[in-house]
């Protein structure tokens, strides 16, 4: 089967192009993880036919779970799909729905992510409580590491505190703490944002089934929208990711999210399954 080395500012992908429906077991797909071999990722990603899209985009994280979306790892597709067929608009279908997505420059693309979910039952958490600021918080309850995060789906369920300085911030401690916590009974992205000023947001993300990784383009989105929703930004930002830089838009036009960022191919090849 061919396949694509890609990445969006260092999340690092391999792109399966497939002339039929995928349904790859945890096991075929931890396989697939060779970092040995220069085919380590962090999503396992698949371009495969569609009865409604110009194609459909199968996602697996690197622990073999299977997800509904992928930010950066649209924008890939996205760019590949444009270069193989001379179109600069492309519409992908996802288990999360069909995004839309076009050109924006050499390499760049932007992504329509849809509207943001942030009621509780959609996002999904296991309780009824409002999700602007959770009543969840890490440390001793009158000495708290961190609390009061906001919740947010973009397709997949994204957890993000506020904190003053991202750099410090205990991602690899508390990442996994949250990822795994009962109130996410689908486990949950954890997102660590620093208000730089109203359009610059600093980003760390734990990646449910990956670790903490360059870059998250659905965390990007969440992020956004949950500094928004606390009036700490303006509708649109520039997200400084490990990996580099990301332009989220929640529009109030139509209530859908933009994410407009780089894209990269570093390699392709041939790989069995």
């Amino acid at each position: 089967m061919k396949y694509l080395k890609m990445n969006g500012l260092g999340n690092e992908f391999v792109v399966l192009k497939s002339h039929e429906r995928l349904h790859l077991g945890e096991n075929q797909v931890t396989a697939l993880h060779r970092p040995q071999d220069s085919l380590g990722f962090d999503q396992l990603l698949s371009i495969e036919p569609s009865d409604y899209a110009d194609c459909f985009m199968g996602i697996w994280n690197q622990d073999g779970s299977k997800v509904a979306a992928c930010g950066n790892g649209t924008r890939a597709v996205a760019w590949a799909m444009m270069e193989e067929t001379g179109k600069d608009e492309i519409s992908i279908e996802t288990e999360a729905g069909i995004l839309y997505a076009k050109k924006a420059g050499d390499k760049f693309v932007s992504v329509d992510m849809g509207e943001p979910r942030l009621k509780w039952d959609q996002i999904p958490l296991s309780e009824d409580m409002q999700t602007i600021r959770m009543e969840l918080q890490i440390g001793p309850i009158d000495n708290p590491i961190l609390w009061g995060p906001s919740a947010v789906s973009m397709g997949n369920p994204h957890c993000v505190f506020f904190v003053e300085n991202a750099e410090t911030a205990p991602v690899k401690e508390i990442g996994p703490m949250i990822e795994y916590h009962p109130l996410f009974p689908e486990r949950t992205n954890v997102g660590f944002a620093q208000i730089i000023d109203r359009q610059t947001i600093r980003l760390r993300v734990w990646e449910r089934g990956v670790g903490e990784t360059l870059a998250c383009g659905t965390g990007a989105c969440a992020a956004l929208v949950a500094a928004v929703r606390r009036k700490l930004v303006d509708n649109k930002a520039r997200m400084k990711l490990n990996g580099g830089d990301l332009f989220i838009e929640w529009r109030q036009s139509d209530n859908h999210v933009y994410m407009t960022g780089a894209v990269e191919t570093t390699g392709s090849g041939d790989l069995k399954i």
